[in-house]
């Protein structure tokens, strides 16, 4: 018998997209013959309100679908007590909750609810450092004289090879700011180079 789903897409900023998580999930809906009646997204960061989380959540309380799918667990939230208490909900409302990036998820058992606890740690841990991260660089940034932590200076320019580096980190869904924090480059300098691919003829 055939399934209802829905999709729950969010990212972090205004400088990322969705779309870069929706094929993927159409492709596990489709091999596994699910029919998705219902599409939530966002952008927002885990950390706030989520308005279109509420909305699902209680969708899935009224049984409005059956299995809920998620490109992985840090789009689904960044709170390991959060994650596995909606987890848990869906659980006693019948949804199957399906990641793209985690294919363990539904899969049940007392292992699945270890593994939900440990990766939702670290996807909590990750947050929490990129925050300090952000926050050392604008004191560094200050201590060299600028009050807003921008660089003073001509503008960098990135090398191909980073360029394509920060295209692939951008297309699995990173956001500018932590795609210039793993390259430790201006937030500026990344946004820049990926807006300069996407004028170009044929860019993706």
């Amino acid at each position: 018998m055939t399934k209802h789903a829905a999709v729950y897409l969010r990212v972090s900023t205004d400088e990322q997209t969705i779309d870069n998580q929706r094929p993927e999930l159409e492709r596990v809906a489709e091999a596994r013959g699910l029919v998705i009646v219902a599409t939530y997204a966002e952008h927002a960061s885990a950390a706030r309100r989520r308005p279109a989380f509420d909305r699902m959540m209680t969708d899935a309380r009224r049984g409005t679908f059956e299995v809920l799918l998620v490109w992985s667990l840090d789009r689904f939230g960044r709170s390991m007590a959060g994650n596995v208490n909606d987890a848990l909900a869906l659980d006693d409302a019948g949804v199957t909750l399906i990641s793209v990036r985690e294919p363990w998820l539904d899969t049940g058992g007392p292992v699945r609810d270890l593994l939900l606890a440990i990766f939702s740690w670290v996807a909590e841990q990750e947050l929490r450092r990129l925050v300090e991260r952000t926050r050392a660089g604008i004191e560094r940034a200050r201590a060299k004289g600028t009050k807003s932590g921008k660089p003073i200076g001509r503008p960098r320019r990135l090398l191909r090879v980073d360029v394509e580096r920060a295209r692939a980190m951008h297309a699995a869904g990173r956001s500018v700011r932590a795609i210039a924090m793993v390259m430790k480059t201006p937030r500026s300098t990344v946004g820049r180079a990926l807006e300069a691919h996407t004028r170009q003829p044929g860019a993706r």
